[in-house]
């Protein structure tokens, strides 16, 4: 007698692991119906399918298993010991399941959803708060999660998907970004309040070249743009300390180690003293990016656009 072999793919050994989720992801439901009703027909009104298809993948999920989960008499069925173990991993897996589609429904809520936005830490102290505040006040219920880092940092973050958008400089420009210029940031000389240059009020970067500069560490767009605008001075900056924050920075110009560019503090900070740089133009862009492609959910595209009416006054005055 010749026996017909089955057409339908089985799971070898070395595919099994890559496989049995896409077989036993679509009848974990029929499973988890069938074993609450303990009755293949109930189940099936239910679920909404035919009878005949609900036994069908009854029986598959078993073949695929190598393992009996039900009892059969006649269309009531009940649950093998095997059965049993299987149906309290499927209840937690469906239980997951509908907990993350809970959860991506709650985020895409236009009127309660999440915006996941990261800024530049010279940002957080002014200008993230204030545009927060004034997008509330017609999105009072919209969730944000709020990452704060370097221009780099932030950027593989959005590229990962961890970021919807991000607040930063300077402005990208890469194929797989969209990016808005919002506004511009002077920088300042930042000296010591007994520094030789205190008592000016202007000054060119070139008369600083002799200075020890305190800065931001390579990476930040910060430490970029110092970095080019010593260089249109004609010199390169000799640096006594690299940090993270233009606060720290600050601080460390009134203790005498250095002299920094900086952007505007939130707060006049004493000791220092802060300088215009008529020559070479000192200035940064602030741009939004986001990732080029991806939809928006609701809140999402309501804060971009939030964003993008900023334009030109996004800064604190």
């Amino acid at each position: 007698m010749v026996h017909e072999r089955s057409s339908r793919p089985r799971l070898s050994p070395s595919s099994y692991e890559e496989d049995i989720r896409a077989v036993l992801a679509p009848r974990l439901a029929y499973f988890e119906a069938v074993a609450r009703h303990e009755h293949v027909t109930r189940a099936a009104h239910e679920l909404g399918v035919p009878q005949s298809t609900l036994s069908r993948a009854m029986v598959r999920l078993e073949q695929d298993l190598g393992v009996a989960l039900f009892a059969r008499n006649g269309r009531t069925v009940s649950l093998t010991p095997a059965g049993r173990t299987f149906l309290g991993s499927a209840e937690r897996a469906l239980a997951e399941v509908e907990k993350a589609a809970d959860s991506v429904r709650a985020d895409a809520d236009p009127t309660a959803g999440r915006v996941s936005f990261g800024f530049l830490h010279t940002m957080g102290s002014e200008t993230v708060p204030a545009l927060i505040r004034a997008f509330r006040v017609d999105h009072p219920g919209v969730r944000f999660q709020l990452v704060q880092n370097y221009g780099e940092a932030m950027i593989e973050r959005l590229r990962a998907g961890g970021l919807d958008l991000c607040l930063t400089s300077p402005v990208p420009d890469a194929p797989d970004l969209v990016a808005r210029r919002l506004d511009e940031q002077r920088l300042r000389l930042v000296v010591p309040d007994d520094h030789r240059l205190a008592g000016r009020r202007r000054v060119r970067l070139a008369e600083a070249a002799d200075e020890a500069f305190v800065t931001l560490e390579p990476g930040y767009g910060l430490r970029r743009i110092t970095d080019d605008l010593c260089a249109e001075a004609g010199f390169t900056p000799r640096i006594a300390f690299e940090g993270e924050e233009a606060e720290t920075l600050r601080g460390l110009v009134a203790a005498g180690l250095g002299v920094a560019l900086l952007p505007p503090p939130a707060v006049a900070r004493p000791g220092v003293v802060e300088l215009t740089v008529t020559a070479p133009r000192a200035a940064r862009e602030i741009g939004v990016a986001w990732l080029d492609g991806h939809p928006d959910t609701p809140p999402v595209a309501a804060f971009k656009r939030f964003l993008l009416s900023r334009r030109g006054h996004l800064l604190p005055d």
